[in-house]
């Protein structure tokens, strides 16, 4: 084990030009274990300062040449001042006033009989030194982690403004018109990455395909998952190709087997998240729309003239249970109608106090608003959001005349 390095004893410059006392004092601050330089006056105590700086000085105040004000004010306008105790017996009220005045740090008076008062106020004051380097060695410390955390944190920001350009990507470019129907879309993540994601394309001259999920969490894990169900869809679509190459009747598969399909590879994947989603593919022949739900809320609402109403529906949440089951629903649309999916951050900016009264409360906002995207935003105020306390994401599918 090695050695405890021994402790430097302090260093103290004594400054009287009365010998016999200087002589004293010196050898008491000796025995005490301080190392003790000698002045006759201030000249000579100001070269021994300014050559070798000790830990403290103790001076008297009347001395020939330069007194002890004179060498206080040479001390405290050094670059490297040092503690100094003045001890006199000369000194008027004025004095000690201007000895404190100039940074003194004790005054004590002459004679000193018990040399102890001494001690005491030689080791209050070097105490106080020492507290105040370490606080000094504590702040540059605290100055180098908080340089090192800015450029950190810099350097993250510059990865979470990569990660989201790369994720903006992912979500689609533009609106999609496919005859009559409309899709669109807004994002407002909580933090530089979001949890939301969505999703909608057209599969031959029949079939529109969408969906829209809610990954728990925040952040770049949550947004990884994201762009697994973006690999996953991708997958879904080669085989549905495959699948129209070889003339299935069925060519898109139903949103429950999907869910299932998703479900599986999440588990699989071993990512400790789970999915919420609501997945639709709608027919634009008979105009209706098969649909399935995994653990999704807000379920979608469906507008139509003065018919604003949810959805029906329920299922386990992807990403938790192997075994979970999905089930398919169906809808008849009407002629015309909006269609509003939204992730469960739109309850967060709907101004109520509970679930049942949020929700419906964006019933009536959408009710309120002339059932396009910009209109229901609107509604919702999303131009006024700013750090949001969850990801948002709301998409509607419009139909018209």
């Amino acid at each position: 084990m090695a050695d405890t390095p021994a402790k430097v004893p302090s260093t103290i410059l004594l400054v009287d030009d009365d010998a016999m006392v200087r002589q004293s004092v010196a050898a008491f601050l000796e025995d005490s274990g301080y190392v003790v330089h000698q002045a006759a006056d201030g000249i000579g105590a100001l070269a021994a300062f300014r050559s070798d700086p000790p830990s403290l000085i103790v001076t008297d105040l009347k001395m020939p040449r330069m007194d002890g004000l004179a060498l206080l004010r040479e001390i405290a306008a050094s670059e490297q001042p040092v503690p100094v105790i003045v001890m006199s017996g000369a000194g008027s009220m004025q004095d000690v006033v201007e000895a404190l005045r100039y940074g003194a740090a004790d005054y004590l008076v002459k004679p000193i009989v018990d040399l102890h008062v001494l001690q005491h106020a030689v080791d209050k004051c070097l105490e106080r030194v020492r507290l105040l380097e370490q606080n000094r060695l504590y702040r540059e410390q605290l100055e180098r982690a908080n340089r090192e955390m800015a450029r950190y944190l810099a350097l993250l920001e510059q990865d979470q403004q990569a990660g989201r350009q790369l994720q903006l990507k992912l979500f689609p470019q533009q609106d999609l018109q496919a005859g009559p129907y409309r899709f669109s879309h807004r994002i407002v993540p909580s933090l530089y990455l979001s949890g939301d994601f969505l999703e909608y394309a057209g599969y031959g001259d029949e079939l529109l395909s969408f969906y829209l999920a809610d990954v728990s969490g925040h952040g770049v894990s949550s947004a990884f998952v994201t762009a697994l169900l973006r690999h996953f869809s991708l997958n879904v679509f080669r085989e549905t190709r495959q699948a129209a190459l070889q003339g299935r009747e069925s060519p898109y598969p139903s949103p429950a087997a999907v869910l299932g399909y998703y479900n599986r590879e999440l588990i699989a994947a071993g990512i400790d998240k789970h999915v919420t989603m609501f997945m639709a593919v709608l027919d634009r022949n008979s105009n209706s729309m098969i649909y399935s739900v995994a653990g999704h809320l807000p379920m979608p609402i469906l507008a139509s003239g003065d018919d604003v109403h949810y959805l029906e529906g329920s299922g386990m949440p992807i990403g938790i249970l192997r075994e979970a089951h999905y089930e398919n629903y169906m809808v008849q649309l009407p002629d015309t109608f909006t269609l509003l999916l939204c992730s469960d951050g739109v309850l967060e900016i709907v101004p109520a106090r509970d679930l049942i009264g949020k929700e419906a409360r964006l019933l009536e906002l959408v009710r309120a608003s002339d059932r396009t995207q910009r209109g229901i935003e609107q509604q919702l105020a999303m131009d006024e959001v700013s750090d949001a306390p969850d990801d948002i994401a709301i998409m509607t599918l419009v139909k018209t005349a």
